[in-house]
């Protein structure tokens, strides 16, 4: 932009950029504003050179981000003066600021069309850039048929025709139905001969573009698009300036190939061979070489490359040579090139009689599943997931296994569910499938969803040979100090079904298997009870002789929970109580689970359907696959079989979840397998762990329910400004001449913690607080000392409290003499659980310095918390009565300051979160309680667990509960932000608060007594 001759542009320019503020900028600009438009309005006497001066500041004015919304009409009109300089204003000015469908833009469209037409090679090219930008309807209508003529046209120079060929792409783009290519394959086959590269360049984007709609109508472009390759690929005529880094032209390269993948094959031998003969230059002729932007350039053509290798079905021994430079690539220490060499291999596999040249890189495939870089480790599973067959299945099941014990949370779904999938394809025999799974359960329970565990049961019950051998595994399983939930479930209905086997075996008497059984009820969700219920059941049939202490034992459970008030147990418990008092009769009513019926695995008839698709199919197609990378994931979800007796429990393909989701379920009713005859369904609820099993369901992130707000508040108590110094309040907002003495983002974030200290300080005034919390009850003194010799006056203090607290400031002088202090008691009850925080707007004024700030008061959530330990016996029924969203949240939380489990307790302990040892078996987990108090909730039980992962401590799972959804949502989030920020007063505490002066304590408020009458009387 030529601004040398418009002093008045640059002098505005100048203005704007010396502005100190927004607000200065603001006004600057609405000045402006007014003065352009009313030159605007007196039109008849601007010059050209005035009018062009302002539609430059209008431009500008609209590139600051401010609204023009007039001068629009005398943009356009410049489209049309004789001179260059106005031109080309009004083309580029019109672009920017009008979309296509602006009326404005109908007045210039024969301006437009005139200069396209014309014989002027600059107004050309300024027109053919303006209707590309903005590639209307009206325009493709009015000037397609102009341009194309231009693009053909051997009188114009290059630069004219390269443009055409762009504009008239994004032409046909945006309006492929009005744009009339009908005819042009003979005219882009011409395009496909041009010698400047340029044009040829910008012709072979159009191309894609036709051919990736109809192929079939340019057929006589495919020898031509070779040929193109071939003088690319032997640097012929290539001029200097379109080689990069010794490269010539890999932009054209790249496109090329890939107008060539649109083209479903090549029939021609003679086009073929000389195609390959230049893919295979391009092959041997790809290394990686230290130069970034040479690798860079490289790896773009030799992936396209390999793309038509794979698009064409080349021959054996080119595949074997790029499944051998991918080798290479996935060996390099560079990880964007090991990314793109697991993420090109995985496509190979799409390519038959590839398989085992890639198996021969599996070693260094395996290692990538233990790179840094997640997105590597996810290539790496999918390349092992996609290469796996019989004779691999055991190795790469086994290195899934082993990795699943330290994969992040993110990957753990994902492993399990595809390591179940290759279990169940590739067995070598059903007592390895049985094995895997049962391990699968042990290692990830958190992260398998019910469905696995189903599809074992079927194998189990329809393969006698394989009973013994799955009752044998699933009691040794039980021996375990802390199992998950599934495979309390898994275990139970095995032995149920089938430990009478076992009858023989030391610790498998019916007494011994009840015993260990019943040991996990205390451990289980409301959910997985009846499942424990029919093995009681089976358990009481298969013991014989009968055993009275047993069947007093069994009959006291069921008698129990005849009263539940859960339907399905309370149901389950009267049958099985009234079923056992049958005598032998008994046996027949609770025979074995029949064989489900034979058929084969949707999931196993889904991998046959893709091993027929070979890469006879067009390169749309191809790369749509190829983006959607759907992976594999189990689902069960058969209906009754034909007698309506049995329910078959399937495995079929669906979209893999996105890590952090729960896997999909097709129906909320499975089924498992209970009674001959009968079947109970079972909660469709993504299993738990340990203390999920507990725990119950997964959980899902965000706001419980619509009661809760919907975004999280960002005023949390322990936020943490962008300007500490501020406290609350953004920096352009308090200009204050006098700054205040140390820090006061560290001040409050040590106030919340601590009940007594300095809340703000400046060379006049130091404003100290004390503060006594009872329930949902608060009282706080707020100390007003005045540090000098001369009165502070005009003192004014405001308490901004938010919606959820109920605050009453005592009357603050005017006045504070000399060397005085003040206290001002403030009274808060807290409403209901939120994170927004109360503001003090506090003003004075000393001499001629008038002061405002507005300063956060530490009334945050965690002063309502009560600190409060629980047993085992106390923590369990709870967690497991409140069963899932809005009372149970759970998320995944990353970037999380690192920090030794020690610390992290510690740190829990300091917010008034007990933390509860020994209820978790696994030492890396915390699991904690505490009481929150407000007048809506009352006295609130609050419990929560924290499961970190000893490899990434940036990343730990979270899961909270309590009787309130919007408690549990708040204190989610409160925990979130204190683990992610860790602000400075939880790091490290100041040693010594600064002193007040003279500063008095207020009275102390006596000990809470229980009612909350007597608190509130004490407190007031």
């Amino acid at each position: 932009m030529a601004l040398s001759g418009m002093r008045g542009l640059s002098v505005f320019i100048s203005d704007i950029r010396n502005c100190q503020n927004k607000e200065q900028e603001r006004l600057r600009v609405d000045k402006e504003l007014g003065n352009v438009r009313t030159r605007f309005k007196n039109e008849k006497g601007l010059t050209p050179y005035e009018k062009k001066k302002y539609v430059w500041k209008m431009l500008y004015i609209y590139m600051l981000g401010y609204d023009v919304d007039f001068g629009h009409m005398e943009a356009v009109s410049l489209i049309s003066a004789p001179k260059y300089p106005e031109k080309q204003v009004g083309y580029i000015v019109t672009s920017c600021l009008l979309n296509e469908n602006h009326d404005f833009l109908r007045l210039a469209i024969n301006t437009v069309r005139n200069d396209i037409i014309g014989r002027n090679e600059t107004f050309q090219c300024l027109a053919l850039t303006m209707v590309g930008n903005i590639g209307g309807r009206e325009f493709a209508e009015s000037l397609a048929p102009d341009v194309q003529k231009l693009l053909i046209s051997s009188s114009c120079r290059p630069l004219v025709r390269k443009k055409a060929a762009l504009c008239l792409l994004r032409l046909y783009r945006k309006n492929p139905d009005v744009v009339n290519v009908d005819g042009w394959a003979d005219r882009m086959a011409q395009l496909m001969d041009e010698r400047d590269l340029g044009v040829l360049t910008s012709s072979m984007s159009l191309l894609v573009a036709l051919v990736s709609n109809n192929h079939e109508a340019y057929w006589s472009c495919l020898p031509k698009c070779v040929k193109v390759l071939e003088r690319l690929a032997r640097n012929q005529d290539v001029p200097q300036e379109y080689t990069y880094y010794g490269i010539p032209s890999p932009w054209l390269q790249v496109k090329t190939m890939r107008a060539l993948q649109y083209f479903p094959t090549i029939e021609d031998p003679n086009t073929r061979r000389s195609l390959f003969e230049v893919l295979q230059r391009i092959l041997m002729g790809t290394d990686v070489v230290k130069n970034v932007n040479k690798n860079n350039a490289s790896h773009a053509v030799l992936f396209e490359a390999l793309a038509l290798v794979m698009h064409l079905d080349a021959e054996k021994e080119m595949m074997s040579q790029c499944v051998a430079l991918l080798g290479k690539f996935i060996a390099v220490r560079e990880p964007n090139i090991r990314y793109l060499g697991l993420e090109n291999m995985t496509r190979m596999l799409m390519v038959t009689d590839v398989q085992d040249i890639i198996k021969r890189h599996q070693a260094q495939i395996i290692t990538s599943l233990k790179d840094p870089d997640i997105s590597i480790r996810r290539r790496a599973l999918d390349l092992l997931y996609g290469m796996c067959d019989v004779s691999n299945a055991k190795d790469i099941v086994e290195e899934l296994l082993q990795y699943l014990s330290t994969a992040e949370f993110a990957m753990r779904e994902e492993l399990s569910l595809k390591a179940a999938i290759l279990a169940e394809k590739f067995a070598p025999d059903l007592s390895w499938y049985v094995d895997v799974i049962l391990q699968l359960i042990d290692k990830a329970g958190d992260f398998v969803s019910d469905d696995i565990w189903f599809r074992v049961v079927q194998f189990v019950t329809n393969n006698e040979d394989l009973q013994p051998y799955a009752a044998v595994k699933a009691r040794e399983y039980l021996d375990k100090p802390a199992i998950h939930e599934t495979m309390v479930k898994v275990s139970a209905y095995i032995l149920g079904e089938f430990g009478h086997l076992l009858a023989r075996r030391p610790g498998c008497s019916p007494k011994e298997l009840f015993g260990i059984i019943h040991e996990k009820l205390p451990s289980i969700s409301t959910s997985s009870i009846p499942i424990l219920l029919s093995t009681y059941a089976k358990i009481l049939m298969h013991a014989q002789p009968p055993d009275p202490e047993l069947q007093n034992q069994i009959w006291a459970i069921f008698n129990k929970y005849g009263s539940c008030i859960d339907v399905e147990i309370q149901q389950r418990a009267v049958e099985y109580l009234t079923l056992s008092s049958k005598g032998e009769s008994l046996m027949d009513i609770l025979a074995e689970m029949p064989k489900f019926p034979e058929r084969q695995s949707a999931l196993i008839k889904k991998a046959e359907d893709t091993e027929l698709d070979t890469a006879e199919q067009s390169a749309i197609k191809l790369r749509a696959q190829q983006q959607a990378q759907t992976s594999n994931a189990l689902v069960v979800t058969d209906q009754h079989t034909a007698n309506g007796t049995l329910p078959v429990n399937q495995l079929g393909l669906v979209k893999m979840p996105s890590m952090s989701s729960n896997v999909d379920h097709d129906s909320a009713d499975q089924q498992l397998p209970l009674e001959n005859g009968t079947s109970s369904k079972v909660d469709s609820q993504p299993p738990a762990d340990l203390l999920s099993d507990i725990l119950g369901p997964l959980a899902i992130e965000g706001p419980p329910s619509s009661s809760v707000p919907s975004q999280p508040s960002t005023n949390s108590g322990l936020e943490v400004t962008a300007v500490e110094a501020t406290a609350i309040v953004p920096a352009g907002e308090q200009a204050n001449s006098v700054q205040p003495i140390g820090n006061i983002g560290e001040r409050f974030h040590a106030l919340c913690l601590k009940d007594s200290g300095v809340l703000y300080e400046d060379p006049y005034i130091q404003i100290g607080i004390k503060a006594e919390w009872r329930a949902h009850h608060g009282r706080l003194v707020l100390f007003l000392g005045n540090k000098n010799t001369s009165p502070l006056i005009s003192v004014q203090a405001t308490i901004l409290p938010p919606s959820h607290l109920k605050m009453e400031l005592s009357l603050v002088p005017e006045t504070i003499p000399p060397r005085a202090q003040v206290q001002c008691p403030l009274e808060v009850i807290n409403l209901h659980p939120s994170r927004d925080v109360a503001v003090l707007d506090f003003s004075y004024k000393f001499g001629s310095d008038m002061v405002n700030v507005k300063l956060r008061l530490p009334a945050v959530l965690n002063k309502f918390l009560q600190p409060l330990s629980v047993s085992a016996e106390e923590f369990f029924p709870q967690w497991r009565s409140l069963s899932g969203p809005p009372l149970k949240l759970q998320e995944v939380v990353r970037g999380v300051k690192p920090l030794p489990l020690l610390e992290m307790a510690n740190l829990f302990n300091s917010y008034r979160l007990t933390i509860c040892p020994g209820l978790d078996p696994n030492p890396n987990n915390l699991v904690a309680s505490t009481t929150f108090y407000s007048e809506s909730t009352r006295a609130m039980l609050c419990l929560m667990r924290i499961e970190t992962d000893p490899a990434d401590r940036t990343q730990l799972r979270m899961t909270v509960a309590s009787g309130d959804p919007t408690l549990t949502f708040e204190l989610k989030e409160f925990i979130k932000e204190l683990l992610v920020s860790l602000p400075p007063a939880t790091r490290a505490p100041p040693t010594q608060a600064p002193q007040m002066p003279q500063v008095a304590q207020p009275a102390s408020v006596p000990a809470a007594p229980n009612d909350p009458g007597a608190i509130l009387a004490a407190l007031l």
